[in-house]
């Protein structure tokens, strides 16, 4: 596989997957960092063998012109693109993860890249068991 590429396998699009992220006692992690809001919880059930599995919300309330939802759908999975294998997570585990953008215009990248790594981190730090020191 290349290093830097997005799979379908890595796309969640279960609507039982996304109903048990969303639902009630659904997210077991939840962070703001602005841009970006995720939501994050473990699903063994998924089949697919990818340790993550993500979806983009940019929604029509934030942003009420398709090519700005588009342009920042792309500048979201560009950031996750290029930041998710620096922040491995546990692979025993398989995370469901949202990315939902907060803001009421559009952002620069810079922007939404570091907010993406932030948010990464924080992420790899809660699902990383605590007997063992976070990976590299």
């Amino acid at each position: 596989m290349k290093q830097f590429g997005l799979y379908k396998k890595e796309k969640l699009c279960s609507p039982t997957a996304i109903e048990k992220l969303f639902g009630p006692g659904g997210a077991e992690f939840s962070r703001l960092i602005y841009p970006l809001r995720v939501v994050a919880t473990s699903n063994s059930l998924r089949r697919s063998d990818a340790p993550t599995a993500f979806l983009i919300s940019v929604p029509k309330k934030r942003l009420r012109h398709a090519v700005d939802r588009v342009l920042m759908r792309r500048r979201i999975r560009e950031a996750y693109r290029l930041t998710h294998r620096n922040h491995p997570l546990p692979d025993e585990k398989r995370i469901d993860v949202a990315f939902i953008y907060v803001a009421n215009e559009t952002q620069p990248y810079t922007r939404v890249s570091s907010a993406m790594e932030h948010l990464l981190e924080d992420i790899a730090a809660f699902y990383t068991p605590s007997d063992e020191e976070p990976r590299q």
